[in-house]
């Protein structure tokens, strides 16, 4: 089956479910072909028909492709996150919200593999978006003969609307190990239908000389690798946050690399503090707090993360101490 015909048959049955944002594939593709008829030549033979590509800047495609490309993919992102946050926190909900979310389904473990299965949806929801994405631009670039497509791909990383970039896909990535972990440990055993693990069976943590690096094959075409060394301690990320730009660091090296005291947090951060790596600026206010992923390094770096947190507490002490200081002395003018 053609992936465009697949992609429409999965996107009307989960409009069938919900009205899921998507990317207009067939529509696209016909924007393309209205691009290559209306530059071809009166007079050609079958053959030059088939090889012809039309100019590379073209404002029969540009005009009107692009943009719609564009707000696609700004709607597709959106949902994914405000949707992937919500599972997340419904997961790590706890107390009197999380003795509600319980109560309102038939039985605690139909609430689990419910958000199991809802994790499998969003994650099948991100990848089929983003091969459909990534197809679309080849087709352009393959008819313009050009590298405007690839050019528009690295804009929308910079603009932070890249779905294989969003830090809720790497929460999910950790959501799920957190939970295979969880049943290991319980002894729980997942009765057929088939696992909804099954999506993550390459999903993992693994070391390479020490380094952590969270991968996961989500298909033969699509792979994540995400880093786990903050490359300002140059260490193992400890209570991580992601900025906006998708780089991860250990919170408070985030902190000192915004110019921002630990009481205060990143959302003081100035706009024109820029990202250690990427020197992209206004990336600390929009930090998201890995939550799962914390968990995770804290299940599978247990002496580390012990050792760091003890470090950590020590420090954010000092900070507030001075903090608390300065504003006294300020307020008492001493």
């Amino acid at each position: 089956m053609k992936f465009c015909k697949k992609y429409e048959e999965y996107m009307q049955g989960q409009k069938e479910k919900k009205n899921l944002p998507g990317v207009g594939f067939k529509k696209l593709k016909k924007i393309l072909k209205r691009c290559r008829r209306n530059h071809l030549p009166s007079r050609m033979s079958f053959t030059e028909t088939i090889n012809h590509n039309c100019s590379r800047e073209c404002p029969v495609c540009d005009g009107t492709f692009f943009p719609e490309l564009l707000k696609e993919m700004e709607d597709v992102v959106g949902w994914f996150n405000e949707n992937a946050q919500k599972l997340l926190e419904l997961h790590l909900a706890s107390g009197f919200t999380k003795c509600l979310t319980w109560l309102r389904g038939n039985s605690r473990k139909k609430d689990h593999l419910g958000l199991i299965q809802e994790g499998k949806d969003l994650v099948n929801y991100a990848l089929i978006n983003a091969v459909a994405i990534r197809k679309i631009l080849k087709k352009y670039d393959k008819i313009h003969e050009s590298r405007q497509g690839q050019a528009f791909k690295t804009q929308v990383q910079k603009m932070r609307i890249e779905i294989l970039q969003s830090p809720w896909l790497c929460e999910l990535m950790a959501f799920h190990i957190n939970l295979k972990e969880s049943e290991k440990e319980s002894g729980a055993t997942v009765a057929s239908p088939p696992p909804v693990h099954a999506l993550f069976d390459g999903c993992a943590l693994t070391f390479d000389d020490g380094k952590p690096l969270l991968s996961c094959e989500l298909s033969d075409s699509v792979k994540v690798d995400i880093d786990l060394t903050c490359s300002i301690c140059l260490d193992t990320v400890f209570d991580p946050i992601s900025l906006t730009c998708g780089h991860i660091y250990c919170y408070m090296c985030a902190c000192s690399a915004a110019s921002v005291n630990v009481v205060d947090g990143l959302k003081t951060a100035e706009a024109t503090e820029k990202c250690p790596l990427c020197r992209e600026d206004g990336v600390y206010k929009g930090a998201v707090h890995l939550d799962e992923l914390n968990i995770l390094l804290k299940r599978s770096c247990r002496d580390y993360w012990e050792e760091r947190r003890k470090t950590e507490r020590a420090e954010r002490l000092q900070q507030a101490k001075e903090y608390w200081d300065y504003q006294c002395r300020s307020f008492t003018g001493i």
